[in-house]
């Protein structure tokens, strides 16, 4: 009896699963061909115009190609400004999409976020303690302050999941009480401490900027977005059976809390670095997961790939748009990301209810 429905149904299913497969394949592969034009188109935009070729001229001799002659204005307005807000903005948008899909993931969680863990709020108390009352000022510096805050921060939350009980669910509601006791302590710091340009240039931060990133901070943030993505390429297939429940995983000989903890420190850490440079950057986690099931599947090993590609994609451009948007003055950058974020967060909201 079994049999004969069972046949129906793989025959339907398998050219989807094809589908799917080869959709894994091709996706990335544009995506990748997509962020390479993405990184050059939007390095041309700005206040001063800059062409296609003359970037890639300055990049080509940067490199040691080409010995082409270039303005040392337009050399100096790609390569030291530019350029590296591209790619720090790809780095941005890729780690935190990766580190969505792996809480959303974890958490069997689709609205999870890489925020709901406290890490922007921490990151936040960081940068003001450090900008208004000097601790660590010049060896630490903004970006410093704010890595060690929301490492902080997401220290509290594994420690209040562990008090009661180190189930999944609950690291979420260990995020929210995180992120508004750091969100008082660093509205309470500006209160106190600011001064009117002071409070300018930290909220202006807090919103998400990437004004005035530099080649080390490409390093960085490249560094942290490799090494988070092969640490969870490399437990893909453990994901996958987190989809089934714990009870299943840990059947298939899966050490539950062990994957879980280390993916969770993973996913925070990369979190951490990107906020330590860019600032408070909604959404991008909440969102691409999404758009990367949808083109791809939910594998792991397709999809983790497919989101990072995703995210930078969408980074480069929020970033450019918000760039030239009010230019010369740039809008920060989450602003962007929430004005895009929002509405996919609501049309998630209501697919849920439909779904019911």
């Amino acid at each position: 009896m079994s049999t004969g429905h069972a046949g129906p149904a793989a025959a339907t299913a398998a050219p989807a699963l094809r589908r799917r497969g080869a959709a894994g394949r091709v996706v990335p592969a544009v995506a990748l061909v997509v962020l390479a034009v993405s990184v050059v188109a939007a390095t041309t935009l700005g206040p001063a115009d800059v062409s296609a070729v003359n970037v890639r001229d300055v990049l080509t001799n940067h490199l040691g190609l080409t010995a082409i002659p270039v303005r040392v204005s337009e050399d100096a307005i790609v390569w030291n400004e530019r350029l590296p807000r591209a790619l720090v903005a790809a780095c941005v948008g890729a780690g935190l999409g990766v580190s969505g899909a792996i809480l959303q993931s974890l958490l069997r969680n689709p609205l999870a976020d890489p925020f709901v863990l406290g890490i922007s709020s921490g990151a936040s108390t960081g940068a003001v303690l450090v900008g208004f009352l000097g601790l660590g000022a010049g060896a630490l510096g903004l970006s410093g302050g704010a890595f060690v805050g929301a490492l902080v921060a997401f220290g509290l939350v594994l420690l209040l999941d562990r008090l009661v009980g180190g189930h999944g669910d609950r690291v979420i509601l260990a995020g929210v009480a995180s992120t508004q006791l750091f969100s008082a302590l660093t509205s309470l710091a500006i209160f106190a401490f600011a001064d009117s340009d002071e409070t300018r240039g930290v909220m202006f931060w807090l919103l998400g900027s990437l004004e005035g990133v530099r080649w080390d901070d490409v390093a960085v943030c490249a560094v942290a977005v490799v090494l988070g993505l092969a640490a969870c390429l490399l437990r893909s297939r453990d994901l996958d059976a987190f989809a089934f429940g714990d009870d299943v995983a840990a059947t298939l000989g899966i050490p539950v809390a062990r994957v879980r903890a280390l993916l969770l420190v993973v996913t925070a850490l990369v979190t951490a670095v990107l906020v330590s440079v860019s600032g408070a950057v909604g959404f991008v986690g909440l969102v691409l997961p999404h758009a990367a099931r949808f083109l791809v599947g939910p594998l792991h090993g397709r999809l983790l790939p497919a989101t990072a590609l995703l995210g930078a994609v969408f980074m480069v451009w929020v970033d450019a748009g918000s760039r030239v948007a009010f230019a010369p003055t740039p809008l920060p950058v989450g602003v962007g990301t929430a004005l895009v974020g929002v509405p996919a967060f609501i049309a998630l909201l209501f697919r849920g209810r439909r779904t019911r």
